[in-house]
């Protein structure tokens, strides 16, 4: 096991165990580490369980914690600790979020309005939105608010559009806390989704609602997805899983995650797989972007890779370019370029015809416009196409 990773681990039992030695010097030394790692991912995690902050102390910890250490240390470290925290049964179902602390932005060229959730029918009532045009959600991943780059990427690119409702979740303080417990709130947060949704579906047609989450944002929607159907008996037509988080969504386990059926067609794009997002076939029909190497071109970082599935989807949500990621139904890109697949490609992203379904490949560029049959010399990002123009 690398001295990085088992220094990462160190960090949460220190942080556990000094919260009892306030006075008393501590000290950590590798077999110690070494003994608590192997006692954690034996599913034992008991010294684990009893040295470890509670939840609710979790809930209070900011992802500042492991800023400036290896990520892939990091986040293997979390997806084991998820694992102990479950074997160890201490999940504790009153560590919830608060719907009162959940709202919805509706955001236009010119405008960004938030409306509680459980006051989501107000959104109807918003000179900003139209109930005869499509409305899509997007709920973004950890240390996301509701000024990141993804939602800015995503709503300029369905403003473009002109026929959408673009509304974006804002639940940033129960996605911005330690990773951990971000995963074990998003069976919840899609509750309370769902009930917003129900509320917008009263004069919104189901047909036109599309959930499209990132990273723990895919399986938030994933939530919402089988709630709003427990709730109505209807059924979402379509859920997009931007590269859906790996870490803690072991098959089988507590947290199940986005999965097919949510909605009557799941679609999924893959750009880290095996690393931040996962690796395994888990919609109707998923797409591996560059291949399933978890390093995309362009990129050095696992973090990189993981934010391209937003970049991606966005880039095919602009008009002219629905067609720039076309994909072709193989087991590598490598058959792709030699010929040896020979089925007809379809669109990645916003025009994925929901007929299709399967595992497929799609080439990309290391550069915005990113698709394989994009145009270089129309680059979306500075378009101004989907920005207000009014002084």
């Amino acid at each position: 096991m690398g001295l990085k990773f088992l220094l990462c681990l160190a960090l949460l039992l220190v942080w556990g165990t000094t919260r009892h030695q306030v006075n008393a010097r501590l000290v950590v030394n590798r077999s110690h580490v070494a003994d608590s790692f192997r006692s954690l991912v034996s599913g034992v995690g008991s010294q684990l369980a009893r040295g470890f902050p509670r939840p609710k102390e979790l809930l209070r910890q900011s992802k500042q914690l492991f800023i400036g250490l290896p990520e892939r240390a990091v986040f293997g470290t979390i997806h084991q600790l998820c694992s102990a925290y479950i074997h160890s049964e201490r999940i504790y179902p009153q560590i919830s979020p608060e719907i009162e602390e959940m709202s919805f932005q509706l955001r236009t060229p010119c405008s960004a309005e938030s409306f509680p959730i459980e006051e989501a029918e107000n959104i109807l009532d918003s000179p900003n939105f139209d109930v005869n045009k499509k409305l899509v959600l997007f709920v973004g991943g950890w240390t996301s608010t509701i000024e990141s780059n993804s939602i800015a990427y995503l709503a300029k690119a369905y403003n473009c559009r002109g026929d959408y409702n673009f509304l974006a979740l804002n639940a940033s303080y129960f996605i911005d806390t330690l990773y951990s417990w971000s995963a074990f709130n998003t069976e919840e947060m899609g509750r309370f989704v769902a009930i917003g949704l129900e509320k917008l579906a009263r004069e919104v047609p189901i047909e036109n609602i599309h959930l499209v989450g990132f990273s723990l944002g895919a399986h938030i929607v994933g939530s919402a997805g089988r709630y709003f159907q427990e709730m109505t008996g209807l059924r979402l037509p379509r859920i997009t899983g931007l590269d859906p988080a790996n870490p803690c969504f072991n098959e089988g386990e507590y947290l199940s995650g986005l999965q097919r059926g949510d909605a009557d067609f799941i679609d999924v794009i893959h750009t880290n797989p095996g690393g931040l997002g996962k690796k395994d076939h888990i919609g109707d029909i998923d797409f591996y972007a560059g291949g399933f190497s978890n390093v995309k071109p362009g990129c050095s970082m696992f973090r990189c890779s993981h934010q391209r599935a937003w970049r991606y989807y966005g880039e095919s949500v602009y008009p002219g370019h629905e067609s720039d990621f076309m994909a072709t139904r193989c087991s590598s890109l490598r058959k792709v370029h030699n010929g040896m697949c020979s089925r007809q490609p379809v669109p990645m992203g916003f025009a994925t015809p929901s007929s299709e379904k399967g595992i497929y490949v799609v080439p990309v560029k290391s550069k915005s416009p990113y698709g394989g049959t994009a145009n270089r010399d129309d680059d979306i990002i500075t378009s101004e196409c989907g920005l207000c123009t009014t002084k």
